[in-house]
């Protein structure tokens, strides 16, 4: 493939145009991320031929290894390839600016008329134990390209259990990525393992060190900023790996139910955005607007950043194979996490159901229809049909 003549060019556009076009991405951005990069590989490669096909593919594969939602940092690189800086700045922000708006009014909604509003429960349950069942099943996807090796798969069980357990964050991160890069090196991987486990034994109890144990704390513009921009940075092999941290300095403070910040992920699911706009929700339900407008530009401005200021120095550091194998395995590492937000979630879901088998009955039936169906319209019409089910039944 890279032998074949490149038959880019470089788009005349003007930043108006620009911006325009991705934004007109934005308002079609249905579906998640695989659904948005097809949508813009297909207009601006296969049609306009911005850059070429082994040229995107390359990109690709770099950003699945980096933090932040891969389509919104395809975007701003796109837009660095027609304008520079400036156009990749203008793309970035034409492609959030439609699901950032719609979730704004989203959370405005729920705050005045959904959340309290008894009417409202069985459906919102409804819709939570849909959204469980598409988190189940992105992560079942994200780990079939991760854990490939029976290593992997024990950095992946060892940080699911290190996040049940309340072991903080950054150290199943860190000995996963350490751990899977000297993996063929015995006494050092049982050394990495020895001193996180007596670090997590000295942190034992420590309320700031648990992923889901930080109660209290003022909220400010700054932590809410601050809890994005975790979120933005640990964004790894997806946004639903966004997920656990965003949770963990929001629900994990008590500033905002498990409730309330499954409804904004079951949102985002179905608006024209990337996931991680979820983040939004969970802003405007803590600290209105200007809540909003915080947290969402922590969770954005790495994938902004990456593009614009490091990607020409990211294909040689990819090329970096101990680097990549650290990458690899913190990329497992966050497989883990998820599974235990995941049954965290869940646990909490549980606690709120009148009927568990009902509820048990929906939650098959919406993963039989995620793990069976293809298509952007799939993971919307789910949680329309959980929503649907929680109004008409006793669940």
């Amino acid at each position: 493939m890279d032998d074949l003549p490149d038959t880019s060019r470089t788009p005349v556009i003007s930043l108006s145009a620009l911006f325009l076009k991705f934004l007109r991405f934005g308002l079609l951005a249905f579906g998640g991320p695989v659904a948005q990069i097809a949508m813009v590989r297909q207009a601006l490669v296969e049609d306009e031929q911005w850059i070429s096909k082994p040229r995107f593919n390359r990109l690709l594969a770099v950003l699945q290894v980096l933090p932040g939602p891969e389509a919104h940092e395809l975007c701003v690189h796109l837009g660095i390839v027609a304008r520079g800086r400036l156009g990749g700045l203008l793309a970035g922000l034409g492609f959030m600016l439609p699901g950032f708006l719609l979730m704004l009014v989203a959370g405005w909604f729920y705050v005045g008329w959904v959340a309290g509003h008894q009417v409202w429960t069985r459906p919102l349950i409804g819709l939570q134990i849909a959204v469980l069942a598409v988190i189940v099943r992105a992560v079942v996807r994200i780990g079939e390209h991760v854990l490939e090796t029976p290593w992997l798969w024990a950095v992946a069980v060892a940080s699911c259990v290190a996040t049940l357990l309340g072991i903080a964050f950054w150290i199943p991160l860190l000995v996963g990525g350490l751990a899977y890069a000297v993996r063929h090196r015995p006494i050092l991987v049982s050394a990495i393992v020895a001193a996180a486990s007596a670090l997590a034994w000295l942190l034992h109890g420590d309320a700031a060190a648990a992923p889901i144990a930080v109660k209290g704390g003022a909220v400010t513009l700054i932590a809410l900023f601050l809890a994005g921009l975790k979120g933005g940075m640990l964004t790894f092999g997806g946004a639903y790996t966004a997920i656990p941290y965003v949770r963990a300095d929001t629900v994990g403070r008590g500033w905002i139910a498990d409730a309330s910040f499954l409804d904004g992920v079951a949102i985002a699911g179905v608006l024209p955005a990337p996931l991680v706009i979820f983040a939004t929700f969970a802003g405007y339900v803590i600290g209105g607007a200007n809540g909003a407008l915080a947290i969402t530009a922590g969770m954005f401005l790495p994938a902004f950043a990456f593009s614009m200021i490091l990607f020409e120095r990211l294909e040689a550091i990819i090329e970096n194979p101990a680097l990549h194998d650290v990458l690899t395995g913190i990329a497992a590492a966050v497989v883990g996490i998820i599974a235990a937000t995941v049954l965290q979630l869940g646990a909490a879901a549980a606690g709120r159901v009148s009927s568990p088998a009902i509820a048990a009955l929906l939650f098959v039936i919406a993963l039989a229809a995620a793990w069976r169906l293809k298509g952007a319209w799939v993971t919307p019409a789910i949680l329309a049909m959980g929503a649907l089910a929680g109004a008409a039944l006793p669940i």
